[in-house]
C-alpha cells in the first residue's frame, strides 16, 4: 500500500468554539477628575473643621471680643445654623449656578468671612462672619458626594467616597486640636485666618478639575419658594430651639416658644412645597426608598456620636483632668486616626465585605467605645480614653465610609446631589440634637446624682462628724471653719456627681445606636458586578 494511501484523509471541520469575550476595558478617571474630588475633599474638610475649630478658642475669643459665657456659645451656633440650613439647598444652587461656578464662588466668600472673622472686634461682627462662613462654607460639604457620583467611574468611586468620607471624620476631630494649638502657640485669630491658603489651592484645583457649565437662570422663576423659605425656619428654628432650649429651660422660656411655632411654620411650608412645586428643592421623596430613609436615619446617629463625643470628652478632661484645650484636643483627635488609616484599605474593603456588615460591625464598635467610657472616675484622665477613641474612630470610619457609599448606591445618579443633601444634613442635625440632649442630660443626671449621693452621707454619723471636727480643727475654730468643711463634703459630692453624669451621657449614646441598628438591615446592597470594579 502507498504511503498516499496510508496517509490520513482531511479532518473535517467541527464547529469552531468562539473565542472568550473580550473584557471591556475600564476606563479610568483622568487627573483633572482627581484634581476635582480632591478639591472637593479640600471642601468638605474645612467646612467640617470649622464648626469645631473654634470650640478650644472660645474662652479666648469670648475674652478679647467682650462677650459673655452665653454669648460666646453663639460663635459655634451661628455657623451650625447657616450650615444646616443651605446644606439641602445646595444641590438646587448648584443646578441654577453650575457646579464649577458655584463652587467657586462659594469658597471665595468663605474665605472673605474668614478674614472677617480673624478680623473681629465684638460679637456682632464674629457673628455676622460666622453665619456667612457657614452658608458658604456647608455649600462646600455635600458637593464632594457630587463630583464623585458624576466624574468618577463606578469602579473608582470607592476610592473617592473613601476620600471624602475620611475628611468628614477627620474634620470635627482635628478642630480642637488645631484650634487648641493655634490658639496656645500663636494667636486665635489664626484658626480663622489658615483657611486663605487652604482656599487658594481649593479654587485652583475647581478651575482645573471641573468644567464651567451654562447657568439655568430661568429655574429661579419656577423655584421652590415655599420649600426654600421653609428650609430656612424649620431647619434654622429647630437648631436654635435644640442649642438655646437648656440654657433657656426650654419651654419655660417664650423664646422657645416662639421659635418653636416658627421651625413648625417652617416645616408647613416644607411640606406645602413637596406638593405644589414642580420640583421641590430638596427631594424628601427620596425618604420614601426605605434603603435612604435608613442611612439617613443611621446619618443621625453618627452626627450624634462624632460630634456628641467630641463635645463630652474635652467637657470631662477639662473639669475633672485639669487638660488644657491643647492637651483635650489631642485625645479627640485620637478618633481620626483610624480613618487615616482606613482610606487606602476601603476599596480593597468595599470589594470583599458585604456594606451592611460593614457597617453593622462599624456601630458595633462605636456602641462599644461607648460603653467603655461608663468606667470612668473622679481619677481618670486622658490616658483611660486611648483604648476606647482607637476603636471608636475605627468605628465611624466602617459607618461613615460605608454609609457614604450606600447613599449613592441607594439612588439614581441624577439623585445624587439631592441624597448627599439630606445625607449631609442628618449628620449635622443628629450633631445639634445630640449637643442640646447631651447638656440637657447632663444638667438633669448631674443634679439628680447629687441629691442622691448627699442623701446617702448621714449626718447623725459619727464618723461623718468626726471628719468634719478633725476639718475644722484644721482651718481653725467656730462656725466658719465648720461650715467650711461641709462644703468640702458637697465639692466632692458635686466632683462624683458630675462624673457619674457624663457616665450616664456615655450610657445614653450606646443605646441609641443599639436602638437603630436593625436599620442596617435595609441598606441595599452593592449592585452585581461592583465589587469586582471596587478593585480596579
Amino acid at each position: 500500500m502507498s504511503a498516499a494511501a496510508t496517509a490520513p484523509g482531511p479532518i473535517a471541520p467541527g464547529p469552531i468554539a468562539p473565542a472568550p469575550a473580550a473584557q471591556p476595558k475600564l476606563q479610568n478617571a483622568d487627573l483633572t477628575a482627581w484634581l476635582a474630588v480632591i478639591a472637593g475633599a479640600i471642601g468638605a474638610l474645612m467646612a467640617t473643621l470649622d464648626i469645631s475649630i473654634v470650640n478650644s478658642s472660645l474662652p479666648t475669643i469670648q475674652g478679647e471680643i467682650g462677650a459673655s459665657a452665653t454669648e460666646g456659645t453663639w460663635i459655634a451656633t451661628a455657623y451650625l445654623v447657616s450650615e444646616i440650613i443651605i446644606i439641602p439647598l445646595t444641590a438646587w444652587l448648584e443646578r441654577v449656578f453650575g457646579l464649577r461656578r458655584f463652587l467657586l464662588f462659594m469658597a471665595a466668600l468663605f474665605t472673605l468671612f474668614s478674614i472677617a472673622c480673624g478680623l473681629s472686634t465684638n460679637l456682632t461682627e464674629m457673628i455676622i462672619g460666622r453665619v456667612g462662613q457657614g452658608f458658604t462654607g456647608g455649600a462646600m460639604i455635600p458637593t464632594g458626594m457630587t463630583i464623585i457620583a458624576t466624574r468618577l467611574p463606578r469602579h473608582q468611586q470607592p476610592l473617592g467616597t473613601a476620600l471624602f468620607g475620611s475628611t468628614l471624620i477627620m474634620g470635627p476631630v482635628f478642630g480642637p486640636l488645631l484650634g487648641g494649638w493655634l490658639t496656645e502657640n500663636y494667636s486665635w485669630h489664626y484658626a480663622f485666618f489658615i483657611n486663605i491658603p487652604v482656599c487658594a489651592v481649593l479654587m485652583t484645583f475647581l478651575i482645573v478639575g471641573l468644567k464651567p457649565q451654562p447657568m439655568k437662570l430661568d429655574d429661579l422663576k419656577q423655584a421652590d419658594w415655599m420649600g426654600i423659605a421653609g428650609m430656612a425656619a424649620g431647619l434654622g428654628g429647630l437648631t436654635v430651639v435644640l442649642e438655646e432650649g437648656n440654657r433657656e429651660q426650654w419651654f419655660e422660656s417664650a423664646l422657645i416658644w416662639r421659635l418653636t411655632a416658627v421651625t413648625l411654620a417652617g416645616f408647613v411650608l416644607i411640606g406645602l412645597g413637596q406638593v405644589y412645586a414642580k420640583r421641590p428643592v430638596v427631594r424628601l421623596a427620596l425618604l420614601r426608598n426605605r434603603a435612604f430613609a435608613a442611612v439617613f436615619v443611621l446619618g443621625l446617629l453618627i452626627g450624634a456620636v462624632l460630634y456628641g463625643t467630641s463635645y463630652v470628652i474635652p467637657q470631662f478632661l477639662s473639669a475633672i483632668a485639669g487638660y488644657n484645650a491643647q492637651q483635650a484636643g489631642a485625645i479627640v483627635f485620637l478618633s481620626g486616626i483610624p480613618a487615616g488609616m482606613m482610606m487606602p484599605l476601603f476599596p480593597l474593603l468595599v470589594a470583599r465585605i458585604d456594606l451592611r456588615a460593614a457597617v453593622m460591625l462599624g456601630m458595633l464598635l462605636m456602641a462599644g467605645s461607648c460603653w467603655f467610657d461608663t468606667t470612668l472616675t473622679a481619677q481618670s484622665d486622658g490616658s483611660e480614653f486611648v483604648v476606647s477613641q482607637l476603636m471608636r474612630g475605627l468605628g465611624q470610619a466602617f459607618s461613615m465610609l460605608f454609609l457614604n457609599q450606600a447613599a449613592i448606591a441607594s439612588v439614581k445618579p441624577n439623585e445624587a446631589g439631592d441624597a448627599s443633601g439630606l445625607f449631609n444634613a442628618a449628620r449635622n442635625l443628629g450633631g445639634s440634637m445630640a449637643l442640646a440632649l447631651l447638656a440637657t442630660l447632663q444638667d438633669r443626671r448631674m443634679e439628680f446624682h447629687h441629691w442622691t449621693l448627699f442623701s446617702a452621707i448621714p449626718a447623725n454619723s459619727g464618723a461623718v462628724q468626726d471628719w468634719v471636727q478633725s476639718q475644722a480643727a484644721q482651718n481653725g475654730v467656730g462656725y466658719d471653719a465648720t461650715l467650711g468643711a461641709i462644703h468640702a463634703i458637697d465639692q466632692t459630692v458635686l466632683r462624683e456627681a458630675l462624673v457619674m453624669s457624663f457616665t450616664d451621657e456615655f450610657v445614653a449614646l450606646a443605646w441609641a445606636i443599639v436602638i437603630v441598628l436593625p436599620l442596617v438591615l435595609l441598606l441595599r446592597p452593592l449592585q452585581k458586578g461592583h465589587h469586582k470594579m471596587a478593585m480596579h
